[in-house]
C-alpha cells in the first residue's frame, strides 16, 4: 500500500536509479513492472509535482531504489514537471540526491523524437541504459531496429523490452547489474556563440561538479531556467555568478540546440532503423482512428464508452454494496448487544460504524470506475478522447491542453489542478484551474449513488439501459456543460486571450494488461479507502460529539417520550443541530432541512463525508433503530406535518448542488498554492456556491410549480 512522504532518501548503499522518458513511452508501465506494489508516492518539497519512488531487485538480488521522473520531451524545461526532471538529473534538488544511473525509456516506434531526450541525458555523463520499449509495435509499423548498432552509435547499453507484457525485463535487470560504462553520445555542432558559452561555463564548473560531464551539464544550465539559488547551493557562488553573467550577455540562440541535436540524431536513425517487408499498411490503430478520432463518430463513440462504464458500475456493484451494508448493520448490532449502554457504545455504533460504514459501502463503485479508467488509459483511448474534444473546447475558448487536467479532475480535482502546469499561458491556466472542480470527481460518486439509488426509480430505457445509469451520466454531462459555460464567460470577460491549437501525440492502440489495470485500480481505490480510515474516521468521531453535546437535561423531557423522540430532541439541541438550524433558512428554499445543512458543512472536508454525516445524523437522531440502513432511514424521514423530507425533487436538488458546489477544502488549498494567494480560491468558493444555490433553487422551486 502507498504511503505519503515529503522527502525520501534511499538508504546508504542502496543504488539510486532514475527512470526518464517521453510521455506515452511506457515509462510508468516499466516502473510498475519493476517495483510492483513497493512504491511510495508524495510531492517534491515546495512544488505540487508528484514524486514516485519504489524498490526493485535486480538479477543478482541487489535491491535498488527507482525514482520515476515526470515525463518530458526535453531537458530544456517549459513546465514545473520538466524542471523537476532536469533538476534531479543535475543534482539541483537538495532533498533528492543525484541518481547513480539512469534508465531512459525510448519508444521504438518513434525513435528519432525519443532519442532527443535520450541524447540529452547521455550528454550529462551519468551511467545510462536505454530501454527500447514497444519493439513489437515498431515491427508492426514496418521497421526493426539494430540494437547492437544503436548501442555503438550512442555509446550506451540498449535493451529491447515490451514493458506492458514483461518481455525483456530480465535482460534489463542484467544490464543494470553489469558495470555501465560512461556514455559517449554523438557530438553536437552547436552555433559558435552557444559553443563558446558552454565551454566557458563548463570551465567554471570544473572542481565543483565531479558527477557529470561538464560540457553536458553546462549546456543544460544554459538552455534552461535553473534558479540561481539552486545553482549556488549546488555548485557555489562563483558558478552561479558566471552563469548569471553569461545569461545577461547572451548572444546565442538556445533553440539552436534543437536543430543541432536532430542533425546528429537523423543519420543515426537512418543507420540503425531497418525497414522490413512485413509491415501492416492498414494497422488496427489506423482503422480504429477513422472512427474514434473522427469529429462526429469519435464524439458519439466517447459518449457510448461513458454510457457503458456507468451501466457497468450499476450492474456490477449492487451485490457487493448490499453485502457491505449487511456487514455494517451486523457490526452495529453486534456491538449494541455486547457493550453496556453509554457514550462509548453510542460513539462506536452511531459515530464510527454509521459514519465510516456509510462511505465504505460505495467502495465497489469506486473500484469499478477506476478499473475501467485503467483500461481506457492503458489502451491509448484517452488521447483520442482529448483529440476529439479539443475542437469543442476551443469553441468556448479553452486551451486544447486543458482536456487532460479536466479529465484528471474526474478522478480528483487536486491532480487536475496540478496538471494545469503544462499550460503555458497564465490566463488559460487560471481558467482551467477555476473550472476543474466542476468535473464530477470520484468523491462525489458516493453522494450521487446514495441519491440515485434511493430516490430514482429503476427503469430499463429501451429495455437495455438503466434509468439510474442515465441519471448518473447526466450529472457528469451537466458538470462538463457548466464548466464550458463558465469558461466561455471567463474567456470573454476576465481572461480575454486567443485560443492556441492543441498539438497532441496519439499513441498506438495496445491491449491493456491486467497488471497495469489492476494496479491503477488499487492505487486510486486505496486512496479512497485510506481517506475513509483517516479523514472520515476522525470527522465521524467529531460529528458524533457535535451531535451529542451539550447533553439535554433528561428530567425536562416528557417521561413517556419514546427513545427516538429523546434522541431527536438531543440532536436538535446539540452543537451541530444548532448550526444546522441556524443555516436552515438559507437552504430551505432549495429543499434542504437542517440535517442536510449539517451534511453540507461536513462535506467541506471531503464531499463523500456528506454520506457519513447523514449516516451519523440519522443513526443518532433515531437511536431506537441505530442499525437501520441509511437509505431506509432517509426514505422514512418526515417533516413535522407528516410530509416526507426526502422526495425525488429533493434528491435532484441535492445532486445539482453537489455537481456545482465547491465542497472540498483540500482543492482550495491546492488552488491557493498553485495561484500564489487566496484571491482565486475565495473567488472559486463564492462563484461555485452561488452557482450551486441558484441552480438548485430553480430546480426545486420550478419542480414544485410543475407539481413534482
Amino acid at each position: 500500500m502507498n504511503a505519503t512522504f515529503t522527502s525520501v532518501s534511499a538508504p546508504v548503499g542502496l543504488q539510486r536509479i532514475a527512470l526518464a522518458g517521453n510521455p506515452n513511452a511506457g515509462k510508468t508501465t516499466l516502473f510498475n513492472a519493476l517495483t510492483g506494489m513497493r512504491q511510495r508516492v508524495g510531492n517534491y518539497p515546495g512544488v505540487t509535482v508528484e514524486k514516485k519512488e519504489g524498490r526493485a531487485r535486480l538479477g543478482n538480488g541487489t535491491e535498488v531504489s527507482i525514482l520515476d521522473l515526470p515525463g518530458t520531451y526535453s531537458l530544456s524545461p517549459k513546465s514545473p514537471d520538466e524542471e523537476i526532471a532536469r533538476d534531479v538529473l543535475l543534482g539541483l534538488r537538495a532533498e533528492t540526491p543525484p541518481p547513480d544511473a539512469v534508465i531512459v525509456v525510448v519508444d521504438a516506434s518513434n525513435l528519432a523524437r525519443n532519442l532527443y531526450l535520450a541524447t540529452q541525458v547521455l550528454d550529462l555523463g551519468i551511467p545510462t541504459v536505454i530501454a527500447l520499449n514497444m519493439v513489437d509495435l515498431a515491427q508492426q509499423a514496418g521497421h526493426a531496429i539494430d540494437v547492437v548498432a544503436l548501442s555503438q552509435e550512442i555509446g550506451a547499453p540498449v535493451v529491447e523490452i515490451v514493458a506492458s507484457r514483461g518481455i525483456g525485463l530480465d535482460d534489463l535487470r542484467a544490464a543494470l547489474c553489469a558495470p555501465i560504462p560512461r556514455p559517449h553520445p554523438p557530438l553536437l555542432k552547436l552555433e559558435a556563440a552557444l559553443e563558446s558559452a558552454k565551454n566557458e561555463l563548463a570551465e567554471s564548473l570544473r572542481g565543483h561538479d565531479t558527477t557529470h560531464n561538464l560540457e553536458g551539464a553546462a549546456l543544460r544550465l544554459l538552455c534552461g531556467n535553473a534558479g540561481e539559488r539552486a545553482v549556488e547551493r549546488t555548485y557555489g557562488s562563483a558558478v552561479a555568478a558566471t552563469l548569471a553573467e553569461i545569461r545577461h550577455n547572451a548572444e546565442f540562440d538556445i533553440a539552436s540546440e534543437t536543430s543541432a541535436r536532430y542533425d546528429a540524431i537523423s543519420p543515426i536513425v537512418a543507420r540503425v532503423q531497418v525497414q522490413n517487408t512485413v509491415a501492416t499498411k492498414n494497422s488496427f490503430t489506423d482503422r480504429a482512428d477513422r472512427i474514434l478520432a473522427h469529429p462526429t463518430w469519435g464524439l458519439l463513440a466517447f459518449f457510448a464508452v461513458v454510457l457503458v462504464v456507468f451501466q457497468a458500475i450499476y450492474s456490477f456493484s449492487e451485490w457487493p454494496m448490499n453485502g457491505i451494508e449487511a456487514l455494517t448493520g451486523f457490526a452495529g448490532d453486534f456491538l449494541s448487544n455486547r457493550l453496556p449502554d453509554g457514550p462509548l457504545r453510542d460513539l462506536l455504533v452511531q459515530g464510527v460504524i454509521a459514519g465510516v460504514g456509510g462511505v465504505i459501502v460505495f467502495l465497489p463503485q469506486i473500484f469499478i470506475l477506476f478499473f475501467f479508467l485503467g483500461i481506457l488509459e492503458d489502451s491509448g483511448y484517452m488521447a483520442r478522447a482529448a483529440f476529439v474534444m479539443d475542437k469543442h473546447m476551443g469553441r468556448v475558448g479553452l486551451h486544447g491542453r486543458a482536456f487532460i487536467p479536466l479529465l484528471s479532475s474526474f478522478a480528483c480535482a487536486i491532480p487536475g489542478v496540478m496538471a494545469t502546469r503544462t499550460i503555458d499561458n497564465p490566463r488559460d491556466r487560471l481558467t482551467t484551474i477555476l473550472i476543474a472542480p466542476l468535473m464530477s470527481c470520484s468523491a462525489r460518486l458516493p453522494v450521487y449513488t446514495l441519491m440515485i439509488g434511493t430516490f430514482i426509480p429503476e427503469i430499463k430505457v429501451f429495455g437495455l439501459v438503466s434509468s439510474r445509469a442515465l441519471t448518473m451520466i447526466s450529472l457528469y454531462i451537466f458538470g462538463v456543460a457548466a464548466a464550458m459555460g463558465v469558461a466561455f464567460l471567463l474567456k470573454r470577460t476576465m481572461f480575454k486571450a486567443p485560443t492556441p491549437s492543441l498539438m497532441l501525440e496519439l499513441p498506438p492502440f495496445r491491449m491493456p494488461t491486467a497488471r497495469n489495470v489492476l494496479l491503477v485500480m488499487w492505487e486510486r481505490g486505496s486512496e479512497f479507502l485510506k481517506r475513509a480510515g483517516t479523514t472520515i474516521f476522525a470527522l465521524s468521531i467529531l460529528l458524533w460529539f457535535l451531535l451529542n453535546y451539550p447533553r439535554v437535561d433528561v428530567s425536562k423531557i416528557e417521561p413517556n417520550a419514546a427513545p427516538g423522540q429523546v434522541a431527536a430532541i438531543q440532536t436538535r439541541n446539540s452543537f451541530a443541530g444548532r448550526v444546522g438550524h441556524f443555516i436552515e433558512p438559507t437552504i430551505a428554499p432549495i429543499g434542504f432541512n437542517w440535517k442536510i445543512g449539517v451534511g453540507l458543512i461536513g462535506a467541506m472536508a471531503a464531499r463523500e463525508v456528506f454520506v457519513s454525516t447523514m449516516g451519523t445524523v440519522y443513526s443518532v437522531s433515531e437511536a431506537d433503530e441505530a442499525s437501520k440502513p441509511l437509505r431506509q432511514a432517509m426514505r422514512e424521514d418526515k417533516w413535522p406535518d407528516g410530509r416526507p423530507v426526502w422526495t425525488t425533487l429533493t434528491a435532484v436538488s441535492i445532486l445539482v448542488y453537489f455537481v456545482l458546489a465547491m465542497q472540498c477544502v483540500s482543492t482550495l488549498a491546492i488552488v491557493k498554492r498553485e495561484t500564489g494567494g487566496w484571491k482565486w480560491p475565495i473567488f472559486m468558493q463564492i462563484y461555485m456556491t452561488a452557482l450551486a444555490w441558484i441552480a438548485s433553487f430553480i430546480i426545486f422551486q420550478g419542480g414544485k410549480l410543475l407539481g413534482f
